[in-house]
């Protein structure tokens, strides 16, 4: 995976690569999905949700820049897989997962692969984790139609956010990096991820 997709395409942070060739995939995959589990593509993992294809994980890993001092915050816990590589790479990861069937399985996976690092809530992704705030860096695997204002006051100053933003077919993904209190904004790729599940009122 990492020399046939990674290499090839760019990826070149050595920590980030390292990561992506330690963390079992397959482990965050149901079971009749396993066989491909390094398929250059998403996954279903159910409850209409896909673990991101491997590219997109190390390219979205990259743009954050993570250092090992960091706290990172993660909306869209899904199968755990991004969780995994973050953790790998700094100190705490704080995830938030909408599905709560979604959030238990990923949970149990990451405890039984040793993953002492992250810390997971159920809950609301669009409204961060307040508690847990100020995060060095921010990253987002579901879409939102515009950056959730929650997000962007619970990023440090000099912090990194990495989001998908746009409508179902047409998106893009944005690296945003708060200088100042303001945000300097570059879209970075052109992607397709599952809509931001809201909770209902």
């Amino acid at each position: 995976m990492v020399e046939r997709q990674l290499n090839p395409r760019g990826i070149k942070d050595e920590r980030v690569l390292e990561a992506m060739a330690k963390v079992p995939r397959e482990e965050f995959i149901p079971a009749d999905e396993r066989s491909d589990a390094y398929e250059d593509g998403p996954l279903p993992i159910g409850y209409d949700q896909t673990i991101s294809q491997p590219y997109i994980v190390a390219f979205m890993t990259e743009q954050l820049r993570p250092k090992p001092s960091d706290r990172v915050l993660e909306i869209g816990t899904g199968s755990g897989y991004q969780a995994a590589i973050l953790a790998e790479l700094v100190a705490d990861v704080y995830t938030i997962e909408i599905v709560e069937p979604l959030a238990t399985t990923a949970e149990a996976t990451l405890q039984r692969l040793g993953y002492k690092n992250v810390h997971l809530m159920v809950g609301d992704g669009y409204r961060g984790w307040p508690e847990e705030a100020p995060f060095d860096a921010i990253i987002v695997t579901c879409a939102p139609g515009k950056v959730p204002q929650p997000l962007v006051d619970q990023l440090k100053d000099d912090g990194r956010m990495v989001i998908p933003v746009g409508e179902r077919f047409a998106q893009q993904l944005y690296l945003l990096e708060k200088k100042n209190g303001q945000l300097k904004e570059s879209a970075t790729l052109p992607v397709r991820f599952v809509p931001m599940t809201r909770e209902q009122k």
